[in-house]
């Protein structure tokens, strides 16, 4: 508008509204007629105004196309795929907050081949999740009730909670713990005395990562060798050895009542019962060979996968 008003201004002399007129007609390319006959000057001034013009609103409404396209609808389209798959999940790990503590959870969560969602509200970190097409997300706040529902709360086998603030963890582990009674919730905490709180809330765990890291780092000076060797197994994943937990839930008739030796687990299977969680929750480490398994214990498990692989056959099947 600038351009075209101070062009017929100086080349044809028009007044400020004539000016103004023959601009708005000339960019909108409506056809009324000119206010006075155009010189050859003014003629020229015209068609580049008109093309320059043409070009600007080429351009912007490239860009904004490209934005909704790109942007907006490209989101839209994604977060509503993601929401389907979600729907179909059961029996899923819901994973509040993806700050560094949560992208850590998510890396275990899929060396274990667990399926969980993350919650985030952080549009940026939002940002780089859908760049990864294996990743189930929603954009919201995890302390809000309708957010954990189209998570799937009510289908949820467990919930992880990484926020950086306790207030917020509180908040998540009451109302998952209110829409679902007795969904095993993880926390995550950064002061001592909010322990204590989070468990009364309903956390069946709470985590304190500073206070983890400090323990750690000491035991390393002090026991170098045993961090080593308990990190070694823990955090290899599936490779070599590794510890797992078994359930003798399904503990076949003809073992029930029976004591480890009798069952001869170890030439069996190859693999070590290292632990066992009784029933009344107590933890007997190192388990005698005279220990009976009922099938309401759980047993921890050191071996190699197929070890362990064949241990779980022999508890469920005989």
């Amino acid at each position: 508008l600038f351009i075209g008003n101070i062009g017929f201004m100086v080349i044809e002399g028009f007044s400020f509204m004539e000016s103004f007129f023959m601009t708005i007609i000339t960019i909108s390319t409506v056809g009324f007629q000119e206010v006075e006959p155009l010189s050859d000057a003014g003629r020229i001034f015209t068609a580049f105004l008109i093309i320059f013009s043409l070009g600007i609103f080429a351009y912007v409404v490239t860009t904004l196309t490209r934005y909704i396209v790109d942007g907006i609808f490209k989101n839209y389209y994604k977060d509503n795929k993601v929401k389907k798959r979600i729907g179909k999940l059961d029996n899923h790990v819901i994973l509040c907050g993806y700050g560094r503590n949560g992208r850590q959870a998510a890396v275990e969560l899929n060396e274990h081949k667990v399926s969980f969602v993350v919650i985030e509200k952080d549009e940026s970190i939002v940002e780089n999740i859908r760049e990864d097409s294996k990743l189930l997300y929603i954009r919201g706040d995890a302390t809000h009730e309708d957010v954990l529902e189209v998570a799937g709360i009510d289908r949820a086998k467990a919930l992880i909670t990484t926020l950086p603030s306790d207030a917020d963890n509180l908040f998540v582990v009451l109302t998952a713990s209110q829409i679902k009674p007795g969904i095993k919730i993880i926390s995550r905490a950064s002061d001592d005395n909010s322990d204590l709180k989070l468990k009364r809330a309903g956390a069946s765990n709470v985590i304190m990562p500073d206070k983890i890291g400090g323990q750690r780092m000491a035991k390393l000076v002090a026991e170098p060798d045993v961090v080593e060797f308990l990190e070694y197994i823990m955090l290899q994943g599936k490779k070599d050895v590794s510890i797992e937990e078994i359930s003798c839930k399904k503990l076949a008739a003809c073992f029930t009542d029976k004591s480890i030796r009798e069952l001869d687990i170890r030439n069996v299977s190859g693999a070590n019962i290292i632990g066992i969680k009784t029933s009344e929750k107590r933890y007997i480490i190192n388990p005698s060979p005279d220990n009976k398994l009922t099938n309401k214990d759980q047993i921890f498990v050191l071996g190699t996968q197929i070890q362990i692989n064949k241990l779980k056959n022999i508890i469920n099947f005989g």
